[in-house]
């Protein structure tokens, strides 16, 4: 007997073999196929003959695989599902000749998370533009996907569940306190912190609402001497020595040199994810923004 030849195997072949292994039975397969139950039972011969082995052993009890037909099956299987994956990128390409991708977004997403994924977005779809609103407040993303002002979101998890979300990153918040001859306590208690004043974002940033509001899940309350809108003026301000500041370790990128990092007494984080409006007709370039997205931020994907 020689060898099979995987050029004579048809995919309706494959595809027969699946059917009836998913029904039980030539007939319920031929169903499914809508072809007739003749055509089905001819596939199944012609492959058995192809392949010089017994896929199927036929009997009362209807069709049941046997030990090699069960492993060919989900080689079968997988058969199908890269021809599906292939139709599915030809259908993206024939999406990605042109388009928009709407990004809504705050700052330290937009300046760490989101130029190495444009970069290799562009690199695959040079015509295909990207356009990024950066905002001040996570619910305000929100409310920009709600609008259909943008496609893609980042906020907090958890969020609504009007939304599609993922997981992307958990972002610490740290200490940040002036140069000092010497080192930090440690533990780096509360009563530490407090020895200095306190410079936060202003009291209607989406950041500091959610930092308060893990804080007093903790019976922690702050109480800012400075109240700063940019990130970068706060880190200027601890650096000469003006006084400390608590932030989520991505905006503090970079961390001047000389400034003391510490850990809190407790855990914080924000849990940053990317939304979609659920239910929403998307175009193609932005599931290809997505994909590429979860490529390079694995947390993300599904």
């Amino acid at each position: 007997m020689g060898k099979a030849d995987p050029y004579r195997i048809k995919l309706s072949q494959l595809r027969a073999l699946v059917a009836i292994a998913d029904t039980g039975s030539f007939s319920e397969a031929a169903l499914q196929m809508d072809l007739s139950q003749s055509a089905v039972s001819h596939a199944i011969a012609t492959l058995e003959e192809e392949l010089g082995v017994l896929l199927l052993s036929r009997g009362r009890q209807g069709a049941v695989l046997t030990p090699v037909g069960k492993h060919i099956t989900e080689e079968a299987r997988q058969v199908l599902k890269s021809l599906q994956n292939l139709c599915h990128q030809a259908d993206l390409a024939k999406g990605l000749q042109s388009g928009e991708v709407r990004i809504a977004a705050f700052r330290s997403v937009g300046t760490h998370i989101l130029p190495e994924v444009i970069r290799q977005f562009r690199e695959q779809y040079p015509a295909i533009t990207i356009g990024i609103d950066e905002k001040s407040h996570y619910e305000i993303v929100e409310e920009d996907l709600r609008l259909g002002l943008a496609d893609v979101g980042f906020t907090y998890l958890p969020t609504k569940p009007e939304f599609d979300a993922w997981e992307v990153l958990r972002d610490r918040y740290i200490a940040l306190l002036p140069p000092m001859p010497q080192p930090l306590p440690d533990p780096f208690t509360w009563a530490d912190l407090a020895a200095y004043p306190l410079i936060l974002s202003t009291s209607d940033d989406g950041d500091r609402q959610h930092l308060e509001s893990l804080l007093r899940q903790h019976q922690q309350h702050l109480k800012p001497a400075y109240a700063v809108r940019e990130d970068s003026t706060i880190l200027g301000m601890v650096q000469r020595g003006l006084g400390a500041t608590i932030m989520a370790r991505l905006a503090a990128k970079p961390i001047p040199p000389r400034l003391h990092v510490a850990e809190l007494p407790i855990t914080l984080e924000r849990i940053i994810g990317v939304i979609v409006l659920k239910d929403a007709l998307l175009p193609p370039p932005v599931y290809a923004f997505l994909e590429t997205l979860w490529a390079i931020w694995p947390g993300s994907g599904e």
